[in-house]
Formats: structure tokens, C-alpha cells, sequence
């Protein structure tokens, strides 16, 4: 599949909602605990190893993180490695949450799960 370099909060929504990519979270885990995308999994930028990716040909992995930095690290760690990446997110978490697109949240004062679809 062609490598894409940036891909809108959008489009990364509909194609998780079909099954068709594998999302990829690079946060840190207390990030990731506090607020995450549903079906997205944690693979932090700072103990990154593409190597360790799951490799699925028929869910490419898309990659986000907060704003969209630190995604396109692992995408760029993944081709300097040889390993296959779709893109990442553009603008992150914070382009998925101003699209209005579904998170889950943790009250830091109560510990309940806010589950935002």
C-alpha cells in the first residue's frame, strides 16, 4: 500500500469505524490513561521499537499522538527501519477532538470512565 504522510482526525475516524487500519497511539501510558481514541493501542514514543508493531496487510497502521509531532517520529523510525506504515494523523488528539470525534476520558477526581461516543 502507498505511504500517506498526513491523514485528517476524519478520515482516520471512518477508516478505524470500517476495520480497515490498525491506529497506533505514541503518547505516554498517563496520557493514554487519561484520555484515548477507542480501538487505538499504546506503543510509546519513548520505548518505540517498529519492529514490535503489529503487522496486518490488511489494517495498515496509522499512527497519532497529542498534535501530530510525535506521530510523524514513528512514521519516520518506521521507514528508516523498513517497517510498513500507512501515515499518521494530522493535528493528533487535539484534531480528532475538535472534529467532535468520540474519546474515553477518565475524571481524575472520581476515576469514572467518561466514554464519549
Amino acid at each position: 500500500m502507498k505511504e500517506v504522510a498526513a491523514e485528517t482526525a476524519q478520515n482516520v475516524h471512518a477508516a478505524l469505524a470500517r476495520g480497515e487500519i490498525t491506529l497506533i497511539d505514541v503518547r505516554e501510558p498517563a496520557e493514554f490513561a487519561a484520555e484515548r481514541i477507542h480501538g487505538a493501542l499504546l506503543f510509546p514514543l519513548s520505548t518505540f521499537d517498529p519492529a514490535m508493531l503489529p503487522q496486518d496487510p490488511r489494517k495498515p497502521i496509522v499512527f497519532h499522538c497529542g498534535s501530530g509531532k510525535r506521530s510523524a517520529t514513528a512514521l519516520a523510525r518506521c521507514a528508516a527501519a523498513g517497517v510498513s506504515a500507512r501515515g499518521h494523523m494530522d493535528g493528533g488528539l487535539g484534531a480528532w477532538k475538535a472534529a467532535g470525534l468520540p474519546t474515553v476520558t477518565i475524571d481524575p477526581a472520581t476515576g469514572a470512565v467518561r466514554d464519549r461516543r
